[in-house]
Order: C-alpha cells, then sequence, then structure tokens
C-alpha cells in the first residue's frame, strides 16, 4: 500500500518558489530521480498565512523515500537557498477505507 509523504518547510513561499523555478534544470533532475526511486506523485503547495511550504508526495513506501531524500543533496542545497534554517521532518501516512470516500 502506498503511502502519501506530508514535509513542512517553514520558509516564505514566494522565495521557495523563485528558487524552485530559477534553475529548472536542478529541479527536474530531483524529479526525475525521485521518479527512478519510486515516487507516484509530487507537489508543492503554500500556506495562505505565507510561512510555510507543503510538501505533498505518494511514494509506494516510506523506505523509498527516506533513500532518495538521504541521496540528494541539493534539495538541501535549494532549501538553503530559499532560507530555510531548520530541517524539515517527513510525516508518512497511509489511506483509510472509510464508506465516506470519494
Amino acid at each position: 500500500m502506498s503511502v502519501m509523504m506530508g514535509l513542512r518547510i517553514p520558509v516564505d513561499p514566494k522565495r521557495f518558489e523563485e528558487v524552485a523555478t530559477g534553475n529548472t534544470e536542478r529541479l527536474m533532475a530531483i524529479s526525475q530521480r525521485a521518479k527512478e526511486h519510486g515516487a507516484i506523485s509530487h507537489a508543492f503547495y503554500a500556506s495562505e498565512a505565507g510561512d510555510e511550504v507543503l510538501v505533498v508526495d505518494v511514494w509506494p513506501d516510506s523506505q523509498s523515500f527516506q533513500q532518495f531524500f538521504s541521496n540528494s543533496p541539493d534539495i538541501g542545497e535549494m532549501m538553503g537557498e530559499a532560507g530555510v534554517t531548520s530541517e524539515p521532518h517527513p510525516v508518512f501516512w497511509h489511506e483509510m477505507e472509510t464508506p465516506d470516500k470519494f
């Protein structure tokens, strides 16, 4: 069963987006590496308060994400350029089967 990974990053979303889109080649290399490690989907979300970015990924399992993340020093470099000063910690979620699912 796949897992949803949520990674909350305390950072100015506008600055983060500038850094992420300022080097498309680097971002696409990270994306390709994630796919090679099994990533199923990936998206960034900006908080309405303007002080946080949320990464939402779907992975086959938490180990696949951990292996990808530990082998991706360029992610830390990008976060540093965006002004991230504390290490974000991923949280993994398993989907529940409830009758109201749609």
